[in-house]
């Protein structure tokens, strides 16, 4: 990779001053009454996110199965025996097909998802021309596809992508119980280049994979303290996947869940807070809570990569039932059962 002539990236892994969240801090957070908390948060939304709207996102694996990284949570692992086969990468109409039903069931961001522990070049030429199709639709765009190198981050910025997802998990003291085939810094490694090539940042982590309350503020306090922090922090509740190391796994407590929403909405008050993977386990009363809490954004459709997410309908029902509207993009569809 030739040497970057553009200014040293911004991102960190921890900013310093007076902005800065300490551990103590947001452990602090975590532990105030349950009341109290929801209640902070919601002042928070309300003055970042007046309108309350939700966004809708829409995720498609683009290329399943395979990944030689050992990720415990991950049924995508090629060591792992999960009945997930490895597939090669969907052919360009596939993904633009996908892409106008998610517009048309009312999506507004579409994310494309691979899985691969790093693109090569020939990767990211055939997903440079899916990014442009999307984009041509009205949909923004974001994709995941592993680690990238500076170009490869550039690359995708030409194709018109606007977002690109790399998750830091977990907290760095317990990243090694989960992952041992790339270590923290390579992902924040990750993140600034994609920062340098002027992109907007999806990244979050993933809670009850056996971790203690520390270490799930450990996370936030990583991500709130990145220069700047995400736009969009996806919190996924972990799918317990038979065949995995973490299938077995004792439950997170659904309200403890809701706290990380909670404390991630403080942190970072102007993301987008998203449930991801895990809404279908937690039910409507528990996501309920988790809007009062900030969440403002949903992964949105029948699946998620490999796991299965509340149906369209469902979503919908759900959002109606609580008074909540989606965003709507440039020309997105109102559902015409339940009006939103």
């Amino acid at each position: 990779m030739t040497a970057s002539t553009q200014s040293p990236v911004a991102l960190k892994p921890v900013k310093t001053g007076p902005q800065a969240w300490s551990a103590d801090a947001v452990v602090h957070l975590f532990e105030l009454p349950f009341n109290d908390l929801l209640y902070r948060a919601l002042q928070v939304h309300r003055a970042y996110f007046p309108t309350g709207e939700v966004e809708l996102a829409a995720l498609l694996s683009i290329k399943t199965g395979g990944c030689p990284e050992d990720c415990a949570y991950c049924p995508q692992a090629a060591r792992y025996y999960t009945g997930v086969e490895a597939e090669k990468l969907l052919p360009l109409e596939d993904v633009i097909a996908a892409a106008k039903a998610a517009k048309q069931n009312g999506a507004t961001r579409f994310c494309m998802g691979a899985a691969w522990r790093e693109p090569k070049g020939r990767d990211i030429a055939k997903v440079q021309a899916m990014v442009s199709a999307v984009k041509s639709l009205g949909l923004e765009t974001c994709a995941t596809l592993g680690m990238l190198n500076e170009g490869q981050a550039q690359q995708l910025k030409d194709a018109g992508i606007d977002y690109y997802n790399h998750n830091l998990d977990t907290a760095p003291d317990f990243y090694g119980e989960i992952i041992t085939t790339r270590v923290y810094q390579d992902r924040l490694d990750t993140l600034g280049h994609v920062r340098r090539a002027g992109l907007k940042v999806c990244c979050g982590g993933i809670v009850g994979m056996g971790e203690s309350r520390v270490q799930r503020a450990g996370l936030i306090v990583q991500l709130a303290n990145l220069d700047p922090y995400p736009e969009s922090v996806p919190i996924n509740h972990l799918v317990q996947v038979p065949g995995t190391p973490l299938y077995g796994a004792e439950p997170l407590d659904p309200l403890e869940f809701v706290r990380t929403i909670a404390v991630a909405r403080i942190t970072m008050p102007g993301a987008r807070v998203r449930l991801s993977a895990g809404r279908r386990e937690l039910g409507e009363a528990v996501q309920a809570l988790c809007f009062l809490a900030g969440a403002n954004s949903i992964f949105y459709g029948d699946k998620l990569l490999t796991t299965c997410n509340p149906e369209v309908q469902a979503d919908r029902a759900l959002l109606a039932k609580l008074g909540l509207r989606p965003q709507l993009g440039d020309s997105a569809s109102n559902c015409c059962e339940c009006g939103a």
